[in-house]
């Protein structure tokens, strides 16, 4: 299996990028701010959901992939390098809006709905599958063992981060949103953050070595 120490680097990427803001984030604090931590935390679980139904598109897809042809893992890996440091570029461009710069008029809904919405809003983002296959080959080996094993391992990692981040994020969303939208120079410090981990994330793809299967 993956080693501790690949892990480690794994959570700590994972923890950064749960704070990237997207479209996952900005619902999760919309429902908090209009209709409450419960309707937050219902719809936070349909999001989770989404996460790994592309977790396990993901792992069995790219396991085809390296287990094909070794070629397309390395033509993967600089694509995946690509979109990364595209991120990074995103992150900080000008004119990109804040964390908290949310939709505060959304209908009160009922759990099921909440939590359907959660899961579309996460489904119909093709942009966490593409993260997936940008970041995944950065940490499994094919002799570490059973690849779509490393690609959960990895997966729910990702998913813990991105829940303990999400969770903390909806219990303090409205004094939160207040404190963000009065301190603008901590949004433009975590863009810069987040635009130097993407970036180092990238630089460690390109220099990954692919190794024989």
């Amino acid at each position: 299996m993956i080693t501790q120490k690949e892990l480690l680097i794994f959570l700590i990427a994972a923890i950064a990028l749960a704070m990237t803001p997207g479209p996952n984030m900005i619902y999760l604090i919309s429902r908090s701010i209009t209709q409450g931590k419960r309707a937050g935390l219902i719809s936070l679980l349909g999001v989770l959901f989404g996460f790994l139904f592309h977790i396990t598109m993901v792992a069995f897809g790219l396991t085809a992939v390296l287990l094909a042809v070794p070629f397309l893992f390395t033509a993967l890996k600089v694509s995946g390098a690509i979109y990364l440091f595209y991120l990074a570029f995103q992150a900080i461009k000008p004119g990109t809006g804040g964390i908290f710069s949310v939709q505060n008029n959304l209908p009160e809904d009922k759990p099921l709905k909440l939590f359907t919405m959660g899961l579309l809003t996460n489904l119909l983002n093709p942009k966490m599958a593409v993260f997936y296959l940008s970041l995944f080959p950065l940490f499994i080996r094919p002799e570490a063992g059973h690849l779509v094993a490393q690609c959960f391992q990895l997966g729910l990692i990702q998913i813990t981060a991105s829940a303990m981040m999400n969770i903390t994020i909806i219990l303090i969303a409205a004094r939160a949103a207040i404190w963000f939208n009065a301190n603008p120079v901590w949004v433009k410090i975590q863009k810069w953050v987040m635009a130097s981990v993407l970036v180092s994330l990238a630089t460690k793809m390109l220099l990954t070595k692919v190794k024989g299967n």
